[in-house]
């Protein structure tokens, strides 16, 4: 049987723990009732996307080995810039495939034509601008820059991100997801990155939280009326 001095500790390092991972506790509760309740897609912004939208087609364009690429072609997407056709070579540069002439990079204008057409209709673009460079918790981290950020009216804060070299529709981000984004980072502690499931807070807490449950779970054995009148008998 525990002593009572060994009762005392074990119920002072339960309360202790419970105090100190309290708070981490109820952000792993209240973002895991957030990712429960929340459509994956919502998140991902799909209301506000043309989801039927189909690239046009484009006659007579020139073969891209026409386009004398040094070191040859590994990877090629066509694009549609403005009702024009780009060839997207090597993930490095766009090529007009009508008359093969470089393009350096796409205008706001541009970037507003390729928004519309992955955007619903309706929305009424207030203002674009232009970001070269973003923080490690910026909403649009680890994509391609330089970017047009595209604000719509809506109170939901929706903006789309058109990045300026490939000329590519990059991703959608609004209020929702911003929330989501948060609550991921309290959920894995990664503060960095977010996708991080070996930090060593991570680990950290896990592990004392595990401590406090057995804790707890040692604490009822050695406080319960029951379990102590059949120890007493056993010891008869």
């Amino acid at each position: 049987m525990v002593n009572r001095r060994a009762a005392l500790k074990i119920r002072k390092t339960h309360r202790y723990l419970g105090l100190f991972l309290g708070v981490q506790f109820l952000f792993w509760t209240i973002s895991g009732l957030y990712f429960s309740w929340s459509d994956i897609d919502e998140i991902h912004g799909d209301q506000f996307k043309n989801l039927k939208y189909q690239p046009q087609a484009f006659n007579n364009l020139i073969s891209p080995s026409d386009l004398k690429i040094q070191n040859g072609i590994n990877s090629i997407e066509l694009r549609d810039i403005n009702n024009s056709p780009f060839y997207w070579i090597n993930k490095e540069q766009l090529y007009n495939a009508i008359d093969g002439s470089l393009k350096a990079e796409i205008t706001k204008e541009e970037a507003l034509y390729v928004a519309k057409n992955y955007m619903k209709k309706g929305l009424e673009v207030v203002d674009i601008n232009l970001i070269d460079k973003t923080g490690k918790h910026h909403e649009y981290r680890e994509k391609l820059l330089p970017a047009y950020v595209i604000t719509y009216a809506n109170d939901e804060n929706i903006k789309a991100y058109v990045s300026i070299k490939d000329g590519k529709f990059q991703t959608v981000r609004h209020q929702s997801w911003r929330w989501f984004d948060f609550l991921w980072m309290t959920h894995t502690m990664d503060y960095e990155g977010r996708d991080n499931f070996n930090t060593i807070v991570l680990r950290a807490f896990s592990l004392l939280g595990l401590i406090t449950v057995l804790s707890g779970f040692l604490l009822w054995f050695t406080s319960s009326p029951t379990i102590r009148k059949k120890l007493k008998k056993q010891s008869i």
